[in-house]
């Protein structure tokens, strides 16, 4: 896998400064570094440890150390880096003091799976000198948006279907969300809940359930850009170098035991998100959309309310929209090549 763009590294190297500094010369441990938003955190994290001189060590749970090292050798062959073999579930404790524990693992699909991980990575926070505990959650802790609701604060009391199989997702991390802040609380360290919306950036699946990510796939692949649905729902979108400031920044200066919703609040409709990728890469792209919108029909709405992370921390997007798809798909051509 390429390296992240050096102006990317860059704009967080210098965005999430004051984080550099609270954390020379300590040791992480990282959950989900093959991730998109874990291998973000850490490739991010060794470019200001290279730059700054920081001293700092990273060590990173993966079930797979053979093809985290097949797929990322510029990070897994960096000396402040210590590839742990391991599952979250049942991974044996490394010795030592870790005063930041990042957990950016992606949940099985199982609540059982995922809570028994949550259980396992708060035991290792609890013994081993964490002070801080970095828990990348997600907008599916607010269930379905009320369509007249504009954007999600993080005091929105909804929460997923207790019937609908598919939101397991979103009762995972709720529940991992109260585990958290419960074990914190007894062991003595800070619950640091990131509740994660949408984004755009290298490294983003093309191939998966995200719009902005297939429709890049689609214009690489010589167009259309395809909407299987309707058009209608409204989304918003981060920057990943954005997304890497704002983790950063809460990882060392949030309030603990309050959540924060990161993400983007401009809104825009998945048809209108598709004629930004389109004007972003390659003008002209014809654009298709299966289905027709029910009329009189409210649309969906995934968008966070950001104004806590904007007033207690001064975080806000930096990086444009259609600029962030352009560099997407720069990086994109560059993996393909």
């Amino acid at each position: 896998m390429p390296r992240l763009p050096e102006q990317d590294l860059d704009h967080v190297l210098s965005g999430a400064c004051e984080a550099w500094k609270a954390l020379k010369q300590t040791r992480v441990f990282i959950t989900g570094g093959t991730g998109f938003v874990g291998s973000w955190l850490l490739e991010t994290l060794l470019y200001a440890n290279d730059r700054l001189d920081l001293g700092i060590s990273a060590t990173v749970l993966t079930r797979d150390p053979d093809r985290f090292q097949a797929a990322n050798p510029h990070l897994a062959n960096h000396p402040a880096v210590e590839l742990l073999h391991g599952d979250v579930r049942t991974f044996d404790f490394p010795s030592g003091e870790f005063p930041l524990v990042i957990h950016a693992a992606l949940p099985e699909p199982c609540l059982d799976i995922d809570i028994a991980g949550m259980r396992h990575i708060l035991e290792f926070a609890g013994a081993h000198g964490t002070g801080r505990f970095l828990f990348t959650s997600s907008g599916a802790v607010y269930g379905k948006q009320p369509p007249d609701l504009r954007r999600i604060p993080e005091d929105y009391c909804g929460t997923p279907s207790t019937t609908d199989p598919g939101t397991a997702y979103g009762h995972a991390k709720r529940a991992s969300e109260f585990l958290s802040a419960s074990y914190g609380r007894q062991h003595g360290f800070a619950a640091v809940i990131a509740r994660l919306f949408a984004f755009t950036g290298p490294r983003l699946p093309l191939d998966r359930n995200f719009a902005v990510g297939n429709f890049v796939r689609d214009v690489l692949a010589g167009g259309p850009i395809r909407i299987q649905g309707d058009g209608t729902p409204y989304r918003s979108y981060l920057y990943a170098a954005d997304l890497a400031v704002w983790l950063w920044t809460l990882a060392v200066r949030s309030e603990p035991f309050q959540p924060y919703n990161v993400g983007s609040g401009e809104d825009l409709t998945i048809a209108e998100l598709a004629g930004v990728v389109a004007e972003a890469t390659v003008p002209g792209t014809p654009i298709e959309i299966v289905q027709k919108p029910v009329p009189g029909a409210a649309a969906m709405r995934y968008v966070p309310s950001v104004e806590r992370a904007e007033r207690e921390l001064g975080l806000r997007p930096a990086i444009a929209l259609q600029e962030g798809v352009r560099r997407m798909y720069d990086w994109a051509l560059t993996e393909i090549e």
